[in-house]
């Protein structure tokens, strides 16, 4: 190790603090890609100094031991760590309604994630389409469930242009400071994004 009064597992025991202040705070901190090498690395010099204890026919010395333990608990702070981030994210997902622009398109979260935590956005977010594909006609999972639709079409205005939408009753071009009666179960999505807002 560089530094001697270091022990093993200091880093990784900032990175549990890390994400319990990210909790406290109800933030998500930047990504700390240094302090995660830098486990990996103490990972790596910690592996290879357990294959310089083991040698063929004599018994394992007690630094083995602690090492190993040492192993283990670094792995089982890195997992936590990035399941907390990853738990995060989800919860930021879902509460701009499953709009991955609104998210990706803030800089000032946007600069908080890692590029594993941008794909794993995307690729969370092509799921959940997919998904929702699939029950398009009965159910609409990123619909708001607060309060049940009271009409089964609605007037909406497009106060963000978001392109062609395909509906039940054909394509539609929402274009900014247009108006249109549609299915609510078609567009209450982008109600829930911003997109459109009843009139």
């Amino acid at each position: 190790m560089s530094n001697e009064t270091r022990q093993y597992g200091d880093l990784s025991n900032q990175l549990l603090m890390e994400s319990r202040r990210s909790t406290q705070t109800d933030t998500l901190l930047k990504y700390n890609d240094s302090l995660v090498r830098t486990i990996i690395r103490e990972q790596r010099d910690l592996e290879k100094a357990i294959e310089k204890l083991l040698i063929n026919g004599q018994p394992p010395p007690p630094a083995l031991l602690i090492i190993q333990t040492a192993i283990n608990r670094n792995k089982r702070c890195l997992l936590a760590y990035h399941a907390h981030r990853v738990d995060r994210l989800r919860d930021m997902y879902w509460a701009v309604g499953g709009a991955l622009p609104h998210i990706l398109s803030d800089a000032d979260i946007r600069g908080k994630l890692s590029p594993h935590e941008v794909d794993y956005l995307r690729q969370y977010n092509s799921s959940v389409m997919e998904f929702r594909s699939e029950f398009s006609h009965e159910l609409d999972i990123t619909a708001s469930i607060t309060s049940p639709p009271k009409d089964l079409h609605v007037l909406v205005r497009v106060v963000k242009e978001c392109g062609v939408i395909q509906t039940e009753l054909g394509t539609i071009d929402f274009q900014k400071g247009h108006r249109f009666m549609v299915r609510r179960a078609d567009i209450e999505h982008l109600i829930v994004q911003g997109y459109l807002e009843e009139v």
